[in-house]
């Protein structure tokens, strides 16, 4: 049986990806993210639709434990064969640390959104990555907002400062583990997740993660849905998740 690991796994595409993934490949489902509450109502909707799925609690700001989470998962399941990484600010978060516009960042500004999307990811991936490379097979699967690269967003430039360093990271890891059997690819989101346009559908979008999985011929995949009179506010996945 193989097992998805999603980091910063949340009610909406979090767990759509977890359901896609165990439906059409009978993967278990290991759920790494702060809030052991939401993780444990998570663990208890797989389990309702026969999924195996268990929950490691982590904050991915605390690289230690998050490495040992996921190392406790890899003990429970037996390995992690596809790691998937999309932590999101809540709107306490933002609150703490308020997104930033390009003629406005700081230092100050971009280090906590760094530790989250870009150091947290290192981590988790330095955890799961030798075991891929020993077995010649794994998945790597890093999300971002599309002002990562394929978008210019100068409204969030903290958090998109830091998305790129992943993008660009996750671009090149792929190049060099590709003939490893290892596939890590970017998937950037331009969509408002759960906004009820058809194709920012939670379910819709993890799709994308299946076939990123599966098809294992693109290093990025980027996904536009946004409406033609868009101006810019926070996805509904960012004040779920």
């Amino acid at each position: 049986m193989s097992t998805i690991a999603i980091v910063g796994a949340g009610p909406q595409l979090g767990f759509a990806i977890g359901t896609k993934f165990a439906e059409r490949g009978g993967f278990d489902v290991a759920l790494v993210a702060r809030r052991a509450s939401q993780l444990e109502a998570m663990v208890d909707r797989f389990r309702s639709a026969g999924v195996s799925a268990a929950a490691f609690p982590a904050d991915v700001t605390d690289r230690q434990n998050l490495a040992k989470a996921l190392a406790a998962a890899e003990e429970h399941f037996g390995s992690i064969d596809v790691l998937e990484y999309s932590p999101a600010p809540t709107l306490s978060d933002l609150a703490d640390r308020p997104l930033v516009s390009a003629v406005d960042l700081t230092v100050e500004a971009v280090l906590p959104e760094l530790e989250t999307s870009f150091f947290g990811a290192v981590a988790a991936v330095r955890q799961v990555l030798p075991g891929m490379i020993d077995r010649g097979a794994g998945t790597v699967i890093g999300t971002s907002g599309a002002g990562s690269g394929p978008m210019v967003v100068p409204q969030v430039a903290n958090a998109n400062a830091a998305n790129a360093a992943l993008r660009n990271w996750l671009l090149a890891l792929n190049e060099s583990v590709a003939d490893r059997g290892v596939h890590v690819a970017h998937i950037a989101l331009g969509a408002m997740i759960g906004s009820g346009r058809p194709n920012s559908e939670p379910d819709v979008i993890a799709d994308l993660y299946w076939k990123a999985h599966v098809e294992r011929d693109a290093p990025e995949i980027f996904h536009y849905d946004l409406p033609e009179d868009f101006e810019f506010r926070l996805a509904d996945k960012f004040r779920a998740d």
